[in-house]
């Protein structure tokens, strides 16, 4: 307590500081601090205020501004801008008008930059901004002009570093004639900003700091404007100093080393104690309160802006809260056409009052509204999460979980208690989604919508192959490094990585790489989109936030994430793209077209007993979330027989309910190994149909309301609070209140206690029964395609990827296993995406008699074809078939590349040509990747002629199938390790299909091609591999010593060999590994597969004798 008394003396008896040049890492490579650390300093340094100006962006604004209100220091909002014909000029918003001339100024700035970088249309983001300035040509983001500055003066305070001030264009530092330039410069700003610009007066220890402020006063006194003290800050405290050298180097794409005399002389630019700021600017007596005085003339916060959801349209002469009743109620007689249900007409009215109350009714009106416009496309969708609570949403459309079938709680989504706004997800079919978004912005104006940003931070690996190039690591050592950083490692792994890497970690440049890489990660590295947030508003956007135009034409987005949203109560719609819905409509319109009927989500057959047989079997690949290694363990043990089983099995394998311990209890119950008691009949009310274990968040707060009398927004509060665990003085209160109301309900503390703790282990991972309902919908869906349709079910996920654990060749594996015949990728027969073909060449096209339709893999199966080639590839053909190579590059016109991609994939094979062939014939007659065919306007007969004997050597059958793997990503002719079986039994490793069929802990060794690996969250470091062989696929559990033991390249290899045990829990078997190694490298080679072909085939990329390890890397990896 004494020492806090002394700080505040000492604080008190410093001067009176606010800084106002301050940029954070939201300045994207040019601040090495985070908003909230600069702000943490500033106000432990007693500081009245702190600007945070970053160069043209409030991107970090909403950070700043919630650590500031948690610290008690006043943020001032500002900028710092480049013009184009002026020096660079910091600005601060006074008041509300001046924050929206701001945000309005950066976005003009934004639509400049892109209009002259020849996007024209990004301009409309900035239509309101237009006027009749001249724009000099200026690489950058953000491209303004002093014109532009004083047409959104209006509000603003300014200061001009005076440091730089006049610098374009006279070279000497101090000198008379950049005196007389900084001061006509100052006179121009001060002709925009009048008595509201300051020059700013910056030192910063560089040797010459006397000259500097003697220099600094005689500009004031020339240009007439006063001087305020400032620090340039870029990051809060000294030792940020290399990371930020690393960052200039990273962005100016050279190493430190090479920029030396370019970087900041020293590490003064941090923040400072009053006295010593005092003390470094005594030169010039009272600038430093100054810049306290200037920040006390800010007085706008971000809590002054009021966000207002667009109006919605509605019929003359009724309001939206009258629409929105009648909109629902007319829903729910569509919905139930003998009556509307008690139950669900209590809720509507409910849910109703609460959303006027709140002033909702707009929104639900906009989500319904772009529902509407999808169905009337024909775009599939479905609302899901917390909005599936709501009856309103089932009534409008929005959502199909029917609150008659289940008890819905409103309050998960809106309620009184919680500020924050509701939150609608809408799922739409991936490859349409566009089309929505676009309607969006037609509807409200791109002046009034935009997309949620998305802030792109450094990762581990990108990390450190930047701090390796800026430190001067070779490439080839960043390579090797990045290569052995394992899937989930954190920081903390680096220096086992670095030795692994041949790097010393103890090192000078081990040390530095460490600790660099440990401060980079997390930092902030550009905006990007976010996967389907829009923001709507009545007015303009940009007098909320500054609008700037995405990479992906025809879209723009606010300088806020989705958690600055939130933060200030801003509402936003998830327009979400879901592969799988694009896959069940690929899949409709497949079963269709060969004569099946035109199916929709809600045609499909219900409670279908083959389909849940199935299911039960784990016989799962490709279905909707049920097709993990996690969910296919489980599914054989919880025995899915109907739907409620389908939204079961998808919330039960999820961190919460293991977390909680919640599974096993249940499964026991499920199979009548344990009695389920319940302490009351409320209780068993919520509890009864997840046999007494809370396996939803719904259930976890009507057990608050019903056993511990909570409010049902005080239960929503409650759930929030689970997500803060970690923090106690979050979680305590909440636990204190739910025993105490258990307890004075006559329930025992031990259930009390165990109530709480299941509760408390969903945190942030709970999964909402309302969205597990939704899921559960298109897992029916899905797995009844697969069931049922299984080669348009195919299809339609091949045509659908990346999605998924499974990647194609795992994909047509599995159908080949459910009887469909699959076709190969062929020029003369594929389209762009995988088709179903109902008839046989010899048939000529007429329909097989009783026989399923085979699938035609598509273009997209050929690695690096683009979609545009495969369309000209497709158009071109309906003139006829193609005849060679020639014939096939003219009529499409593909060039060099395209050609040698189709033939090294066998898609040339309908020509007649062998694979070496159809290569040999693609390089020749063809000269470059840019030319078009040279033969335009030949005869058939004149491009006939060539060679027909080069002697070219055939490709083995091994060749051909490692060929089809690294063009392909699959083969149709056998599994790669079919050629390698001798080799590997003659080394004790049996096939996967004999292995896994051994009793419980045999000892066994198996090899396969590694499928997927996964380190969840909650396994404590286990790595869940599937690997994959001839005869089928095996799950093997690895202990975080054995995959420490491994070296990086057994970690990384695409063929692996395990040696383990066999662990069986029922039908679901698993191999837990004791060792792993890279398979087949100490095994003899195989005889006969010595030679050297042509010096043409040679370039093509084949050799004689491919080895295994030419396998491309085909794990899809879940961390």
């Amino acid at each position: 307590m004494d020492g806090a008394l002394t700080i505040s003396r000492t604080h008190a008896a410093e001067p009176r500081y606010a800084e106002l040049h301050c940029v954070s890492n939201f300045s994207f490579l040019q601040g090495g601090s985070r908003p909230e650390e600069l702000v943490a300093r500033a106000a432990a340094l007693g500081y009245e205020a702190i600007a945070l100006t970053d160069r043209a962006t409030l991107s970090g604004m909403v950070r700043a501004h919630g650590a500031a209100k948690e610290a008690g220091i006043r943020l001032v909002i500002g900028a710092q801008l480049e013009p184009i014909d002026a020096s660079p000029v910091v600005v601060w918003a006074a008041e509300a008008s001046g924050y929206s001339n701001l945000c309005q100024l950066l976005t003009r700035g934004y639509a400049q930059a892109a209009e002259h970088a020849g996007q024209p249309a990004a301009r409309q983001a900035a239509d309101e901004c237009a006027d009749e300035c001249a724009v000099v040509p200026q690489a950058g983001g953000c491209r303004l002009t002093l014109a532009d500055i004083a047409h959104f003066a209006s509000g603003l305070l300014a200061g001009v570093p005076l440091t730089g001030c006049g610098s374009r264009e006279t070279a000497g530092p101090f000198d008379a004639d950049r005196l007389s330039v900084a001061a006509a410069e100052l006179g121009r700003l001060k002709d925009i900003f009048a008595d509201r610009l300051w020059g700013l007066a910056e030192v910063a220890l560089a040797g010459d700091d006397a000259d500097r402020l003697a220099w600094f006063g005689r500009v004031g006194r020339r240009a007439a404007v006063p001087v305020a003290a400032a620090g340039d800050v870029r990051y809060h405290e000294r030792s940020r100093l290399p990371l930020f050298d690393v960052l200039t180097a990273v962005r100016q794409g050279r190493t430190v080393e090479a920029i030396r005399g370019q970087l900041l002389p020293n590490g003064e630019r941090h923040l400072h104690g009053r006295r010593r700021i005092a003390e470094r600017f005594a030169a010039l007596p009272g600038i430093v309160e100054r810049a306290a005085e200037i920040a006390a003339r800010c007085t706008f916060s971000l809590d002054e802006l009021r966000y207002e959801y667009p109006d919605a349209t509605v019929p003359p002469g009724r309001t939206t809260a009258e629409q929105l009743a009648h909109l629902a109620w007319k829903g729910a007689h569509k919905r139930y056409p003998i009556g509307i249900p008690e139950k669900v007409r209590d809720l509507i009215l409910h849910e109703l009052a609460l959303i006027a109350e709140l002033g909702y009714e707009a929104y639900f009106l906009t989500v319904f509204d772009i529902v509407r416009f999808a169905r009337r496309r024909g775009i599939l969708c479905q609302g899901r999460g917390s909005a599936a609570n709501s009856a309103v949403c089932y009534c409008l459309g929005i959502t199909s979980v029917d609150p008659a079938r289940m008890n819905v709680l409103f309050e998960r989504f809106v309620s009184r208690e919680r500020s924050e706004a509701p939150d609608i997800d809408v799922d739409f079919e991936h490859h349409r989604r566009e089309e929505v978004l676009q309607y969006i912005y037609e509807s409200y104006g791109r002046d009034r919508a935009a997309m949620t940003a998305e802030v792109i931070c450094y990762r581990l690996r990108s990390a450190v192959r930047d701090v390796g190039k800026a430190l001067g690591l070779s490439l080839d050592r960043i390579d090797t490094l990045a290569t052995v950083l394992d899937v989930g490692d954190r920081p903390e792994q680096l220096p086992t990585r670095l030795a692994e890497a041949g790097i010393d970690p103890v090192s000078d440049t081990g040390m530095r790489l460490v600790s660099l890489v440990g401060q980079l990660v997390g930092f902030p590295r550009h905006l990007g989109q976010h996967v389907g947030g829009m923001v709507m508003t009545r007015g303009r956007l940009t007098d909320l936030v500054p609008v700037q135009p995405a990479t992906m034409p025809g879209r723009t987005i606010v300088q806020w994430d989705k958690n600055d949203l939130d933060e200030l109560g801003i509402l936003k719609v998830d327009c979400l793209a879901l592969g799988m819905l694009t896959a069940i409509r690929r899949a409709f319109d497949l079963v269709a077209d060969t004569g099946g009927p035109r199916l929709t989500l809600a045609t499909v057959p219900a409670e279908d007993p083959a389909v849940y047989e199935m299911i039960c079997r784990a016989d799962t690949v490709g279905v909707f979330q049920i097709e993990s290694r996690a969910q296919m363990s489980m599914l054989p043990r919880l025995q899915p027989r109907c739907f409620y089983d389908l939204v079961i099995e998808v919330a039960i394998v999820r961190p919460g309910p293991i977390q909680g311990n919640m599974v096993h209890p249940y499964l026991r119950r499920r199979a009548g190994e344990e009695l389920v008691n319940y302490p009351n009949d409320a209780i068993r009310a919520v509890l009864e149909k997840t046999l007494g274990v809370p396996l939803f968040q719904e259930q976890a707060m009507r057990l608050a309301v019903v056993a511990a009398g909570f409010t049902p927004g005080e239960a929503d509060q409650l759930r929030r609070a689970m997500g803060a665990w970690r923090r106690p003085g979050v979680i305590d209160a909440f636990h204190q209140k739910l025993v105490d109301g258990m307890l004075a309900r006559g329930l025992a503390r031990e259930f009390a206690e165990q109530v709480f703790n299941q509760i408390r282990g969903f945190g942030e991972y709970g999964f909402p029964e309302s969205h597990a309902t939704s899921f559960a919908l298109l897992v029916y869906v899905s797995a009844w395609l697969k069931c049922h349709h299984p080669a348009a079910f195919t299809a339609a996920l091949l045509g659908s990827q990346p999605m998924g654990f499974y990647a194609p060749a795992q994909l047509v594996r599995d159908a080949r296993a459910h009887g469909v015949t699959v076709l190969p990728a062929d020029v003369n027969a594929s389209h762009c995406h995988a088709t179903l073909e109902t008839c046989s060449k010899a048939e000529t096209r007429k329909p097989r008699a009783g026989s399923r339709p085979a699938l035609r893999l598509g273009l997209e199966q050929v690695h690096g074809l683009g979609e545009a080639e495969a369309e000209r590839i497709v158009a071109a053909r309906q003139a006829g078939l193609f005849r060679l190579p020639r014939d096939l590059a003219q009529r499409a016109q593909l060039d060099r590349n395209a050609l040698l991609h189709l033939a090294r994939a066998g898609a040339l094979a309908s020509l007649g040509l062998s694979r070496r062939r159809a290569v040999w014939e693609s390089m020749r007659c063809l000269e470059g990747p840019q030319r078009r065919p040279l033969l335009e306007g030949l005869a058939d007969d004149e491009l006939d002629d060539h060679d027909d004997d080069l002697g070219l050597p055939s490709m083995t059958r091994q060749e051909e199938v490692i060929a089809d793997y690294r063009t392909g990503g699959l083969s149709l002719t056998a599994h790669p390790l079919t050629f390698e079986r001798e080799r590997l039994a003659a080394a004790g490793v049996l096939p996967i299909a004999t292995a896994t069929a051994a009793p419980e802990g045999h000892r066994i060794c198996v090899a396969g091609i590694v499928l997927m690996r996964q380190r969840p969250a909650t396994a404590k470091g286990m790595i869940f591999l599937t690997i994959e062989d001839e005869t089928g696929a095996a799950n093997i559990v690895v202990r975080p010593a054995v995959w420490a033991a491994a070296d990086h390249s057994v970690r990384r290899t695409a063929v692996l060999q395990v040696w383990g045990r066999v662990q069986r829990r029922g039908t679901v078997v698993h191999v837990v590994a004791v060792r792993l190694a890279v398979a087949l490298t100490n095994l003899p080679a195989p005889a006969g597969l010595s030679g050297e072909d042509t010096a043409a085939v040679k370039s093509s990329g084949w050799s004689r004798g491919a080895p295994l390890a030419a396998l491309p890397h085909m794990s899809r990896d879940f961390c």
